[in-house]
């Protein structure tokens, strides 16, 4: 059985020029893998990324989760079987032994969990994606872009993000042909309209539209203009976080408004827009909303927690118990290892919940997601536009699998709720 002979890790940057953990680890074999952790910038009840503090990288630096892999992490793990990963993530976890990874932070655990699944992998002569697997069909996952953005220096809307979902496609080489050519035309539509195409940390566009309604039909412009079919080739995915006020209501979309008022401006939505997806269409602490809402439109709508859950198996597991939500978004860097990652999309899996992988705001040119999307065959990707290297590094790493899949190749599923 191959086992670790050594663990090195280093401090390098995040496409932020923020500074995250990147871990080699190497086996008896000689066999190599390396991974590097993408930051965040949302705060939550999720695993802690282990931060420096003082005025080094405004505090941000991350030699403290390098030492902790250096002298502690790597001589536990000297000798360790990897072809057990659930045996060297428990051992991560147990080394740490806090309930949020703060003691040798999320970011340097994972590091380490994701660079001995490559190194195992390494091992057999498999890529990455094939050992995740196991006995499971691979299958290409649906992407999530976003490509218009409600955060920018010019944007007006209330939604944070307008996502591109090539449902309609055959093959993920499709999906992907589809989504750069609808941005290269939403790119163009603004230059005709006088506006500014700087896109922002994701790759999205910040155009000045005049609310939430307009975005979606420049959308929908876009997507035409690319000779595709709203709704039918491409639909629109939404990322919407509102906050709650101390009322209990919302101040969004020009209007205050209760949670009956947020669910009848979703319906109209729906019913106006090529719509299939809403991330955190509400607050998260609204769970009695969440329920309402899931219960009005869960039918019709994929209504995706992210905030909700943070990706923790027991939020989702109340989730489930309060017929909240029908999907979650995972983003293993707030759990802190493989294992704690697939063990939620399992229990989403199981519960009839959908599941999309995520990237984060600190990408690095990893292709981990991609890699956990198309093993698992959970069905959805969200990587951010198709126009910077660190997002296009998860693209072109699903090309490169559908190639090796060949003939057996699936491509995702439709995002509407079933």
């Amino acid at each position: 059985m191959p086992s670790v002979r050594s663990v090195t890790a280093r401090e390098v940057l995040d496409a932020l020029a923020v500074p995250t953990v990147e871990v080699d680890v190497v086996l008896d074999d000689g066999s190599r893998g390396r991974a590097s952790v993408a930051g965040g910038i949302s705060r939550g009840p999720f695993a802690v990324e282990l931060r420096d503090g003082g005025d080094r990288f405004a505090g941000l630096g991350v030699t403290r989760a390098v030492r902790g892999v250096r002298e502690t992490i790597g001589p536990a793990l000297h000798g360790h079987d990897v072809t057990d990963q659930r045996a060297v993530d428990r051992l991560l976890c147990d080394l740490d032994a806090t309930p949020d990874k703060s003691r040798l932070g999320a970011n340097a655990t994972l590091a380490v969990s994701a660079a001995v699944a490559r190194a195992a992998a390494a091992s057999t002569g498999a890529p990455l994606y094939r050992r995740l697997a196991g006995d499971g069909t691979p299958t290409l996952p649906v992407p999530q872009m976003n490509v218009l953005s409600g955060r920018g220096p010019g944007a007006v809307t209330d939604v944070r993000e307008f996502m591109l979902v090539p449902h309609g496609a055959s093959s993920f080489r499709q999906a992907l042909t589809w989504c750069a050519e609808t941005h290269r035309a939403l790119r163009s539509l603004s230059r005709a309209r006088g506006w500014a195409t700087a896109v922002d940390d994701e790759g999205a566009l910040a155009p000045p539209v005049e609310g939430n309604d307009a975005a979606f039909a420049l959308l929908a412009e876009a997507i035409e203009a690319a000779g595709l079919r709203p709704g039918t080739d491409v639909a629109v995915g939404i990322d919407v976080g509102p906050g709650r006020r101390a009322d209990g209501t919302y101040r969004f979309d020009g209007a205050v408004r209760d949670t009956e008022g947020m669910i009848g401006l979703y319906a109209g939505w729906l019913a106006r827009h090529p719509l299939v997806s809403v991330e955190d269409p509400l607050d998260a602490a609204d769970r009695a909303g969440w329920t309402q809402l899931t219960a009005a439109l869960g039918d019709r709508l994929q209504l995706t927690g992210d905030s909700l859950f943070a990706g923790q198996a027991e939020r989702l597991r109340r989730g489930i118990a309060d017929g909240a939500a029908n999907a979650v978004l995972l983003k293993p860097g707030q759990l802190g290892t493989l294992t704690e990652t697939l063990d939620t999309m399992a229990l989403a899996r199981e519960s009839g919940y959908r599941c999309t992988v995520s990237h984060r705001t600190g990408e690095t040119d990893d292709p981990l997601i991609a890699e956990l999307a198309a093993a698992t065959g959970c069905g959805q990707l969200k990587s951010g536009a198709p126009v910077r290297g660190e997002r296009v590094a998860k693209y072109n790493e699903l090309l490169r699998i559908e190639e090796d899949l060949g003939a057996a190749a699936r491509y995702g599923e439709r995002t509407e709720a079933r």
